[in-house]
This record gives C-alpha cells, structure tokens and sequence, in this order.
C-alpha cells in the first residue's frame, strides 16, 4: 500500500512539473520559480503535504545537483579548468568578500554571535550551481563569451566550499583546531587526486567509459559520475565538485555523446531538485523574516551583479555580456540551505534556518528572473548613452 501511494505522489509530481514546464514555454519565462513554488505547495504547511514520496525526492534532488554539474564539467577540458583558476582567483577573492559581508555583517548586527556570522556569511557568499547552470542552458548562453568567466567564479567558489564546510563544521562542533586542520587536509587532497587524474589521466578514464552501445555508456557514465561525487562528499568535499571534475575528465566526441544520453536524466532530477527546495521550507516561518530577508536579498543581487561584470570585464565583455554574467549569478540555492541546515542542527540560532529560507527562495525566484531582463536592460543602458552622446553641448 506504501508503494501504491507512492507511485501516485510520484505520478504527481512530475506530471505537474511537466504541466509548469508547458506553462513556462508559453509565457517565455524560467520555470525554475513555478518549480520552486510547487515545492512549497506540496512541503510541510503547504496546501496539499506529501510524505510518502520524501525520501525519493530527496536523493532525486541530489542526483539533479550531480548531474547539472557534471554537464557542466563536459563543456571544459582540464587544462581549460586550471587555468581559469589561475586567472580567476582576483575574481574569486573579490567574489568572496563582497558578498559574505552582508550575511557577517547581518548575524553581528542580530547579536547572534561570531559562530552564526561565519555560517551567514557562507549563506550569502555562494551562487546556486544547480540553478546558474539551469538558467545559462535554457537561455542559450553556453557559448556565450561570459560564460567560462561565470563557470570559473562558480568553480572557485565551489571549491571554496571545499574547504569552508570543514571549517564551519568544527566551529558548530566546537572541536578542536587540530580536528578540523585534518578534515581540511582531506578535503584539499581528494580534490588534487581528482584533479591530477583529469588533467593526466583524463585518456583513460575516456577508454574505460566509452563504448558503441549507447545504453552501456549511459550506465558507466552515470554510474562513474555518482560514485565519484559520493566518495568525494564522504571525504568532505562537495558532491557537486566531485561531478564537475569527472565531467572535465571526459572530453571530446564521448563528452558530446555523454552529454546527449544524459540530457533527459538532468532535466527530469533538476526539476525534482527544485521542487525538493520547496519543500523543505515551512510557509509559515517565512513572514517574520521577510523584511531581513528581503535587505539581504537586495544587497546579494547587488553584489553579484558587481561581480559577475568585474570577470566578465576582466575577460574582455562588453556591457551586455558583464550584465549577464551578473544576473546569471544571483541565484542561490543548494550549498546555501545545506550551511543553514548544518548551523540549525547545530542549535546557533533559530531565526536562522526561515532567515536563510525566505533569503535564497526570494533569490532563486528572483535570478532567473533577472537573468532574462538582462540584456532588454543592456540594450536599454545603450540606447541611453547613445541619446547622450547625440545631444549637443552646453
């Protein structure tokens, strides 16, 4: 009986993220926020609650995560990967302090103490993965000239997380110093491992997978790619990391052909992915923070919109690209909720877990709504300055 009930609030589901999906394409718009709001209608204190079908959805919405990731990884080799991280670190360090300040600066303010600030600030720091690479290929962006500048803000602050998250951590833990130097350690040496191997290894890892039967290189794809982010999240890195490595690993013909198998798969967990966000927020906790949430939520779009046009810039954009790279930026979403999770189980402060809710759903509505309006405004910010310069002085 369990599994019949099941099955139909599976059924569900996607039957209605198909039914948002068709909604989206007639109003030209990202179905991400209609996904999100489903999430939030069938989560607990919503209209019609699910819990037969939880924990499916739960590993769905990892696997979603995974596999938007390591798509990813298949647009860039490896020796692209390292050196966008060569260049890409002024980036990433303005990146970083840009916008953690605002979270720091919020659990200071609250008086929730130094611990609570390190955790807001990785809250406000980093940009949804899953929904940036979500918004960049239903917009048609990847070969966009901005895009490896936003892919290599999106890697660092990744593997910024790498070793943020053990840190965090030990700090919730109250451990010692020497605990988490050696969790930290770890976690530095699983990514090097998975980097020399891609870097060098990356014709063999190519060999093992390939094959003329597309259904076995569907299985040893998928496969590789969620044993890979499973050990390295085990290892305290993240999953996603993990992913976007292996998918730098294969490269050429095979990455093309990987990347079409695996289409179908990314956009069903995606979805699921978002819809999974929904529902681990409570309605009803969301109104007494909105207006904290909201400020947060003004300066996050500011900040990454500041940084988004400093590496598009640095990378030669023009205005219409730095915008783009900006807004392409703002979402916020699965590294967000997993630091706030971590930071409420740990008992920092219970204004935190609906502060960080309300604060990356306004974001991850939000960013894929900006994210269209980018270049009409672009062209708008140009129509501007041409009209300028055509009026005569004095």
């Amino acid at each position: 009986m369990h599994s019949t009930v099941q099955l139909i609030e599976l059924g569900a589901i996607i039957l209605a993220l198909g039914l948002l999906g068709a909604a989206s394409v007639r109003l030209s718009i990202s179905p991400i926020p209609l996904y999100l709001l489903a999430g939030l209608a069938f989560g607990s204190g919503g209209v019609l609650p699910l819990g037969a079908s939880e924990d499916f959805v739960a590993i769905g919405a990892e696997v979603g995560v995974i596999l938007l990731l390591f798509t990813l990884g298949l647009e860039y080799t490896a020796e692209e990967l390292v050196g966008t991280l060569r260049t890409s670190a002024p980036v990433g360090l303005a990146d970083l302090a840009l916008n953690a300040a605002p979270g720091v600066a919020t659990a200071l303010l609250l008086g929730w103490g130094p611990v609570a600030a390190v955790a807001m600030g990785g809250i406000t720091y980093v940009t949804s993965s899953g929904i940036t690479a979500k918004v960049v290929g239903d917009l048609g962006w990847l070969g966009n000239r901005e895009t490896p500048a936003v892919l290599s803000v999106l890697v660092f602050e990744d593997l910024a997380m790498a070793a943020y998250l053990p840190i965090l951590t030990t700090l919730l833990a109250g451990a010692s110093l020497a605990a988490g130097a050696v969790t930290l350690a770890i976690a530095a040496a699983t990514i090097t491992v998975i980097l020399v191997v891609a870097l060098r290894h990356g014709a063999l890892v190519e060999r093992f997978v390939a094959s003329p039967s597309d259904e076995v290189l569907l299985l040893k794809v998928l496969g590789l790619t969620l044993l890979v982010a499973g050990i390295a999240q085990q290892l305290q890195v993240s999953a996603a990391v993990g992913a976007f490595l292996v998918g730098i690993a294969v490269s050429g013909p095979l990455a093309h052909s990987a990347a079409d198998l695996l289409a179908p798969l990314k956009d069903l967990f995606a979805a699921v992915f978002f819809v999974f966000f929904g529902l681990t927020t409570d309605p009803a906790d969301l109104p007494p923070v909105l207006p904290v949430a909201a400020l947060l939520a003004l300066a996050g779009v500011a900040t990454k919109l500041a940084t988004g046009w400093l590496a598009a810039r640095r990378a030669g954009v023009a205005t219409t690209g730095r915008l783009r790279a900006g807004a392409a930026l703002v979402p916020r979403g699965e590294f967000n909720i997993v630091i706030a999770g971590l930071a409420v189980a740990a008992g920092t402060n219970p204004d935190l877990g609906p502060l960080a809710a309300a604060y990356v759903l306004i974001l991850a509505i939000a960013g894929p709504l900006l994210a269209r309006t980018a270049e009409p405004a672009a062209r708008h910010l140009r129509e501007r300055r041409d009209r300028a310069g055509r009026q005569p002085a004095g």
